[in-house]
């Protein structure tokens, strides 16, 4: 299947699985490392949490807790993604070392992110969105999900080109959980091979999300981190079956491990004996 396994470093004192965890510098670069250590072939660090009913945060304080991480993880190799929805601090990131602009707004956010990755030679990931965290929820009524998410996400390439960016640098992510409710999301992720037919790389993110426990849970009790992540592992798999260029999770060893049983099974055909 080949894809790729994104690793998740909330540099933030709110994120709703790791909030705190890595928000001084040294905790979140020891992560970053540790992460890939375990195989991730991305690291994606970011200064603002995007969970339902976070605040923004003024981007000088983004750029402060992400900068020193950035610069840390990409000196040591590792190819760094920005997950930020400001230019000011995608451009900062970029000059700092990261190769990925992943703007969870697909350009929406800031009028002026598309321009200003276009000076840059960084990729971008283009989520689907329909709104910011406050009122994530408000605009999540579809007649039908997988269309109208296909149809939006050939919107923002369509801006990203004009904006001078070449198809070859823009990554599409369906947006699990932004804006969307439930089985909306799963609607979604059965509709994979048409995101995938847009043409262009796609990167899935259902890492410990809410969906996850209410499909495990659905009498409402709240399902344990290692239950999400052996969810989110299952649901990585079925992406890249799906056609999924990348994976983004906050456990990056069992989603590997989860992706190389995959592999060997589909190799299986190979052996004779």
């Amino acid at each position: 299947m080949g894809s790729l396994v994104m690793g998740i470093v909330n540099v933030t004192p709110d994120s709703f699985s790791d909030g705190g965890l890595y928000l001084a510098a040294d905790a979140a670069i020891a992560r970053g490392l540790e992460l890939f250590a375990q195989g991730a072939a991305m690291i994606d660090v970011g200064g603002e949490s995007t969970r339902p009913g976070a605040e923004r945060v003024d981007p000088a304080v983004e750029r402060d807790r992400v900068l020193p991480v950035v610069r840390a993880l990409a000196e040591a190799g590792a190819v760094v993604s920005i997950d930020t929805m400001n230019s000011s601090t995608a451009l900062a990131a970029v000059e700092a070392g990261a190769r990925i602009v992943n703007d969870v707004s697909g350009g929406l956010s800031d009028p002026a992110m598309l321009s200003a990755v276009a000076r840059t030679d960084a990729d971008v990931v283009l989520q689907h969105w329909r709104g910011h965290s406050s009122d994530m929820y408000a605009h999540a009524e579809y007649d039908d999900i997988v269309t109208e998410v296909v149809t939006e996400l050939a919107s923002r390439v369509d801006a990203a080109r004009a904006a001078g960016i070449a198809p070859s640098r823009i990554i599409v992510d369906p947006g699990i959980g932004f804006g969307k409710k439930g089985g909306q999301n799963w609607a979604v992720l059965h509709g994979m091979p048409r995101i995938v037919a847009l043409g262009h790389r796609v990167l899935v993110g259902t890492s410990r999300k809410r969906f996850l426990t209410e499909t495990l849970e659905p009498g409402g009790a709240e399902a344990s981190t290692a239950r999400r992540d052996l969810a989110t592992a299952v649901t990585s798999v079925l992406a890249a079956q799906s056609g999924a260029w990348g994976v983004r999770v906050h456990d990056v060893a069992a989603t590997v491990d989860a992706l190389k049983i995959a592999d060997s099974w589909e190799a299986g055909e190979r052996w004779t004996s």
